[in-house]
């Protein structure tokens, strides 16, 4: 892979790759753009035609007739087609071939709506870019459309823009940048222009630069582009995207690995029913229909439909709960997930910053605790903020302020009356050297200082403490203690700022920190976080008991993503958990063989990049498990299209996190993921349910051809066998994907990777249900021939059988051993009207004047009716008997 990057930036210019590390001066000479004037007219287009566009490459979608064409080359579809062109050139049956052309196209159609996926991720990363920029060209500041940028551009940005491309700082003025999108961290970036020494640092390590995507939130600054379009590092992404590898799912591998078994059991016995039919001396043209009849009967046409349908019924009670589905194996897929790989910001947490715990007048106490409006910490937090309240009473500005204004007001805190009695008449701004700022405000006579900042910068500028109303000389205990007060926060993940200020007799013009900064009053500390969501620890919990693993990774410093996953219950509480917490640095040190190995014992990764996360799915993935990734930035996106399912968050998401999604949660909850997997768990269930009907009434049908060849019988016509699989079919196995979940589902470890649709009991209850369906179709076209002579009776009573055999046997594998009778054997209305309308359907071709005749059936007698009716139901009575015996033998293992 770091092969792979290597060779995708060797055509970059290496200003572009260590723009970070550079001396502003020697940058701007490497990109030739002179930062006053900017680029002339000339250089813009010379570099256009050598850099392109500032826009992203879009995938080529394939047509939907390219889909539909895709679905005739599946190896069961050629023998259907097969069947048609024999049944009309051969034996000039029309009515057969067009019927089974009907299925084929059904069945294509189906595949092409299941097969359209929504391919949106590159797309919507195309559209992140700013529709405009400022940009300095020719002497003059220009308003450009962003796809005009060019290498060398000199852009200046400020507070609300969205940064149009990579970008190396050239001033910064109090300049911080939202960065959760490309970075996966909560708090905005400060910003500042000094040179990385890092040889290797990190997107979220380098101060210097700023990314295509992002969002300015704070102060000024003025720029140069270093790399624009697929250069930059969302394109990057949206390169990785492109070629992603394109997993299976394990409901395609399933019903990959049981198409092959399928096709090898069809031409073995195709083959072998042809060469015994010619020994018996029967007809070349007669035994290559019934070869193919035989095909036509093994092969389960209406299963991709009935998957299709059972998955689509699966998404729309999903969408009821929340979870909206975008490509259908995703439902079944959930249903085996054993390990959820999980971004922190936005999916754990809230992705906005809260006031968690307070200290002053010497206590530390939490959110809860009731502070009066006339507080010093509160107003001096309050009044040295620049969050504003929108026209719809939203509050606007840094995450880490906001969070600040939003505490004061759960303290009912008059924010409005405060704002009109203290106006800002003079501030000192925020700037990442001092780490502070404040703000001067009329007070009768005089004037409030209002300062906050980093506790240790700005404790230095404090003499005295404020308790309990009372002024008093800040002692070296005191000191001391709001340190250790402080140093206790931090290590429990929080963001930590101190409030403090002053009584002056003026406002200078220009203040400077050295002269107003002094002599401060500590009023106290607030301990912010990115808190976890309320509901994500029970999600998690209700996940580790049904087998599933949570992993969180995260763009977050490793103390706080190891301190949030402790609250989450990821980790245990109390314990010495860094061993089970990896890096981005040290994960880059590890080869792909090291992380596969080392990847089980790992629950939390911090300061990861895109390519990381990626990994890190491979990693579970090439240990055997079904991964599921959740997230809802940009940087989530590579790892969600890799993951065998993405989950994409629908509030707070980005558009290319939910495009690169297999399924988008409406409500951004993750208890939603684990609703999801239990209605994932009911539709494999329901499809192995579908998939018992279906095989075992085309192994009936196989057994009941290829015996009758070889006794010389003509027992039933492709037709036949068409009608039965299209109608008696598929409407009860349809009704079969409406079978409510069991109890115990969530009890349930997940299925393995290697598990399918016959595991179980599955594949032995086909077998030995075929045999019966099979056998008892024989019996009562012996009986027929015996005892009835009218013209196509016996064929007749042998496709009515079947067909109602199959009917009854639907309700025998509502489960594989438990006994029909030991609940209601009629709960699913669904599946008693299938059964009604297939026998409906099914009776109505041999009854029907003129229908009877293209199907080439005798309606038979009342007497006879009955014996049909009396032997389908029989396959009850004698399932239920081998039930009781696989129920002891199964006590006894």
């Amino acid at each position: 892979m770091k092969d792979q990057n290597m060779e995708q930036k060797s055509t970059r210019k290496v200003w572009q790759d260590k723009a970070y590390q550079m001396e502003i001066a020697q940058l701007l000479r490497a990109v030739e753009s002179p930062v006053e004037t900017g680029l002339s007219t000339a250089d813009v287009a010379k570099r256009q035609a050598e850099y392109g566009s500032n826009a992203l490459e879009v995938e080529k979608h394939s047509s939907l007739l390219e889909k539909f064409i895709e679905q005739f080359k599946d190896f069961m579809i050629i023998i259907l087609l097969a069947a048609a062109a024999v049944s009309l050139f051969a034996s000039h049956e029309w009515h057969d071939a067009v019927i089974i052309l009907l299925v084929v196209v059904l069945n294509a159609i189906m595949g092409v709506i299941q097969e359209a996926k929504a391919e949106e991720a590159i797309d919507a990363l195309k559209e992140m870019a700013s529709p405009d920029a400022r940009v300095r060209r020719n002497g003059n500041v220009e308003t450009i459309k962003s796809h005009e940028l060019v290498p060398g551009d000199i852009v200046l940005l400020e507070a609300g823009d969205i940064v149009p491309a990579d970008m190396r700082l050239l001033e910064a003025n109090s300049l911080k940048v939202e960065e959760a999108a490309l970075t996966g961290e909560s708090v905005p970036v400060d910003k500042d222009i000094a040179p990385i020494t890092l040889e290797d640092a990190g997107i979220g390590d380098r101060k210097n630069m700023v990314y295509s995507g992002t969002n300015v939130t704070y102060g000024r600054a003025v720029a140069v582009v270093t790399a624009i379009g697929m250069d930059t590092e969302v394109g990057h992404i949206a390169n990785m995207l492109a070629h992603a590898e394109k997993t299976k799912t394990p409901l395609q591998r399933d019903q990959d690995r049981l198409g092959k078994s399928l096709t090898i059991m069809i031409l073995a016995i195709a083959a072998v029913t042809f060469v015994v039919g010619l020994l018996r001396g029967r007809a070349i043209t007669d035994m290559l229909l019934v070869s193919i009849s035989l095909a036509v009967a093994a092969i389960p046409e209406g299963l991709p439909a009935i998957s299709t349908i059972i998955l689509s019924l699966g998404t729309r009670s999903m969408a009821e709960r929340k979870a909206l589905v975008r490509t259908l194996p995703a439902v079944e897929t959930l249903g085996g997930t054993q390990v959820i790989c999980s971004d922190k910001t936005g999916t754990l947490t809230l992705n906005q910053m809260t006031i968690e715990k307070v200290y002053f007048d010497g206590k530390s106490q939490d959110r809860s605790a009731v502070i009066s409006v006339d507080n010093p910490l509160l107003r001096s937090l309050v009044l040295a903020n620049d969050t504003k309240l929108d026209a719809e009473g939203k509050l606007i500005g840094d995450p880490t302020e906001t969070a600040m204004v939003q505490f004061a007001l759960d303290q009912h805190f008059p924010l409005q009356e405060n704002a009109s009695k203290y106006p800002r008449v003079q501030e000192l701004p925020f700037d990442s050297t001092r780490k502070l700022m404040s703000t001067f405000h009329p007070l009768g006579g005089e004037f409030l200082l209002c300062t906050k900042g980093a506790p240790d910068q700005l404790l230095q500028r404090c003499s005295h403490i404020v308790e309990n109303g009372e002024v008093r000389p800040l002692t070296e205990e005191d000191r001391k203690a709001i340190l250790s007060e402080n140093t206790k926060m931090a290590r429990e993940a929080l963001r930590v700022l101190a409030g403090a200020y002053q009584i002056c007799k003026s406002v200078p013009d220009s203040p400077r920190s050295e002269d107003v900064e002094q002599n401060l009053i500590f009023a106290g500390l607030v301990g912010m976080i990115d808190p976890e969501r309320k509901e994500a620890a029970a999600a998690i919990a209700v996940a580790k008991g049904a087998g599933v693993r949570t992993v969180m990774i995260t763009g977050d410093h490793a103390e706080t993503a190891q301190a949030i996953a402790e609250r989450l219950g990821i980790l245990p509480m109390g314990e010495d958990n860094r061993c089970h917490v990896l890096t981005g640095a040290e994960l880059e040190m590890m080869s792909d063989e090291e992380l596969e190995k080392k990847v089980p014992e790992i629950s939390v990764y911090a300061r990861v990049s895109p390519e990381h996360k990626v990994r890190i799915v491979k990693a579970w993935q090439k240990n055997g498990k079904i991964v599921s990734m959740t997230g809802d930035g940009v940087n989530d996106a590579p790892a969600l299209k890799q993951a065998d399912i993405g989950v994409g968050m629908g509030i707070t998401g980005t558009e290319v996190s939910k495009g690169a999604s297999d399924m988008v949660l409406a409500d951004d909850n993750f208890e939603t993921i684990v609703v999801a997997i239990e209605e994932g768990r009911k539709v494999f269930s329901n499809i192995q349910k579908a998939v018992q009907y279906l095989l075992s009434a085309n192994f009936g049908e196989v057994i009941t051809l290829f015996v009758a060849t070889l006794l010389g019988w003509t027992i039933l016509q492709p037709v036949h066998i068409l009608w039965i699989n299209l109608v008696t079919d598929v409407f009860p196995a349809i009704a079969l994907g409406m079978e409510k979940a069991e109890p115990d589902v969530m009890q349930r470890k997940p299925r393995e990777k290697s598990s399918s649709f016959l595991s179980n009991g599955v594949l032995e209850s086909i077998l030995y249900q075929g045999v019966l369906e099979g056998g008892l179709t024989l019996f009562i076209y012996w009986m027929a021939e015996q005892y009835f002579h009218e013209e196509n009776l016996s064929e007749t009573m042998a496709f009515a059988t079947l067909g109602l055999l199959q009917l009854f046997h639907s309700f025998n594998v509502k489960s594989v051993f438990r006994s029909l009778f030991n609940g209601n054997p009629l709960d699913n209305i669904y599946l008693n009207g299938a059964a009604l309308l297939s026998a409906f359907l099914l009776l109505g071709v041999i009854i029907t004047p003129g229908i009877n005749q293209f199907f080439d059936v005798t309606p038979p007698s009342l007497m006879q009716w009955a014996i049909v009716f009396g032997i389908s139901f029989s396959i009850i009575v004698f399932v239920e008997i081998a039930k009781a015996i696989f129920r002891t033998m199964r006590k006894q293992a």
